[in-house]
């Protein structure tokens, strides 16, 4: 029997052989094949689920001729009589594809009714384009087609005032948001990372939370300055969670390697200057390339930890109020 099983075996090599399917001897596993959403990424039974609504268009006077398409995540529990902490995505339709890698619509419903993170509204907020350009998708984000390197890569502060002084006004005649700004927190991937990082660093008096998901902190328009940028500058009062990793790009160009334009060691620098200065500073290095799935597969540690303290905790064993979930607000 065992002689039959090492001949069928042998056969089958020959025959993939024949077809062109024989095994690379080097052959190394895809490193993002490690990462998967877990529970706290997709939808629960029992646990209410929020409305996502728009799209809506908001003209940009930032950049003059553009706009953006966005949409906005109200949870169940929602109560318009409370101010909503804020959470912002850059390259909006990545983040809350419904077959996508975050998928983070799912992981606030599921963490904010478990009290792990406060009660928020989120906005899915694509990148500026003309009214003649497509709207980026899944699998073009918009690099060749919209104004997402100007605005996502540039170290200025117009896009900061895109969200600040464009979309945060039409907001706030919706819903009920929190004027704290501890209470504003602002995310994104690649260039929606460092586009993030830039509002928070221009506008800490308006954002004070940070997620960043391999952050393109590289020489696309000088995103490698911000480590130098960081210990010359006093330090400000934002929270940032990092994560990147080892396959990501590594700044071979050309046949050459530029550091400058390595993602990894850029990410690491960033870490060691916010670190270095004091900064209340979080960061997960995995095997990853460059994309989305080790940051969707840890965005609710991610979220868990940029919003720990955000919401009063009660240490009463008798608040049946604390101990409960949180149910969806009254009348919804």
């Amino acid at each position: 029997m065992r002689r039959a099983i090492i001949g069928l075996a042998a056969g089958l090599a020959c025959l993939g052989s024949a077809f062109g399917e024989e095994p690379k001897k080097d052959a190394k596993p895809n490193p993002n094949a490690h990462y998967h959403l877990g529970p706290d990424s997709l939808p629960q039974e029992g646990v209410p689920k929020g409305e996502i609504r728009g799209p809506f268009t908001l003209p940009s006077e930032a950049y003059p001729g553009t706009q953006h398409t966005y949409w906005v995540y109200v949870p169940a529990q929602y109560d318009p009589a409370v101010p909503a902490a804020l959470m912002v995505f850059q390259d909006g339709q990545a983040f809350k594809a419904e077959d996508g890698d975050v998928r983070a619509q799912n992981v606030m419903d599921n963490l904010i009714y478990r009290r792990e993170i406060p009660v928020m509204i989120g906005v899915f907020i694509n990148p500026g384009r003309r009214p003649d350009q497509p709207e980026p998708n899944p699998r073009n984000w918009g690099d060749r087609d919209t104004n997402r390197p100007t605005e996502y890569n540039s170290l200025d502060d117009r896009y900061a005032r895109v969200i600040t002084e464009e979309l945060m006004p039409a907001l706030d005649k919706e819903y009920n948001i929190s004027k704290d700004p501890e209470m504003h927190g602002i995310g994104g991937s690649s260039s929606g990372a460092i586009a993030a990082f830039t509002v928070a660093w221009e506008r800490p008096d308006h954002f004070r939370k940070v997620l960043s998901n391999v952050g393109s902190f590289t020489n696309i328009r000088g995103g490698h300055a911000y480590p130098d940028k960081i210990r010359a500058a006093d330090k400000k009062p934002i929270r940032v969670y990092l994560c990147d990793g080892r396959n990501d790009n590594r700044g071979v160009r050309n046949g050459k390697y530029d550091p400058n334009w390595d993602w990894f060691l850029q990410n690491v620098r960033m870490k060691d200057a916010l670190t270095e200065k004091g900064y209340d500073v979080n960061y997960s290095w995995g095997m990853n390339g460059h994309g989305q799935k080790f940051g969707g597969a840890i965005l609710p540690e991610m979220m868990r930890w940029l919003w720990r303290d955000a919401s009063p905790v009660s240490t009463d064993p008798d608040d049946d109020v604390e101990r409960d979930y949180r149910r969806p607000a009254p009348g919804r």
